[in-house]
């Protein structure tokens, strides 16, 4: 049985378009667009999220040494497209055991990116302050930005966590990862690539489904 859209921004359950209203709202949150159920890592789960995607679809590319991809998911409908769209990673941690990474791109206001990192508010909030960024990801493909650095700054997050967000491509980038320790993974500077993009279409290596997508 197919599960029905969250909030973006709580998980919680929403209430559906309907005769008075076209728009999904949610108890806490008001209006918002709907998360739809995680999409299972796999070719044709990239291949649903390429079909509706409005913002990029991060990867870093080469991934991490033993890293793999575990899922994707996406806030929107068949209205709107996919205004936001994440991708899980797994793999070992630099440090120690074994970790997790969500790479999310939304336009601004969305709030997926910070219910995984888990702030109250839709956005990054003061995050940047204008101090210098922490870490870099270098954006690589045809588009635009290519070959640009991405500064990117830690948010403070959940304990368990380490949260990076920056702004490519007119949208928020998040990167979230656990435990908190994996977030030195930032420090080697990530190439990353839009999915969307012509040339970009890389053999993905697929793992087991990441239940970070569900917290």
């Amino acid at each position: 049985m197919r599960a029905e859209p969250t909030c973006p921004r709580c998980g919680g359950p929403l209430h559906a378009p309907s005769l008075w209203s076209s728009d999904w709202s949610c108890d806490v949150h008001g209006v918002v667009l709907p998360r739809q159920e995680p999409k299972r890592p796999s070719s044709e789960g990239l291949a649903a999220v390429l079909s509706e995607a409005e913002v990029p679809v991060w990867v870093p590319w080469p991934l991490p040494f033993g890293w793999l991809v575990t899922g994707f998911c996406t806030v929107g409908d068949e209205r709107t497209g996919a205004r936001a769209c994440t991708v899980a990673l797994s793999g070992p941690g630099l440090l120690s055991g074994p970790a997790d990474m969500l790479v999310i791109a939304e336009q601004p206001g969305i709030g997926l990116g910070a219910f995984y990192a888990g702030l109250d508010g839709p956005d990054p909030g003061h995050a940047f302050d204008g101090s210098p960024p922490h870490v870099k990801a270098d954006v690589q493909g045809p588009t635009a930005t290519a070959g640009h650095a991405v500064p990117m700054w830690a948010v403070p997050s959940k304990p368990d966590r380490a949260v990076y967000v920056g702004e490519a491509m007119g949208d928020w980038l998040w990167v979230v990862l656990w435990p908190a320790d994996a977030g030195v993974l930032m420090l080697e500077r990530p190439q990353l690539i839009d999915l969307r993009e012509p040339g970009m279409e890389v053999d993905l290596p697929y793992g087991a489904f990441s239940p970070r997508l569900g917290d």
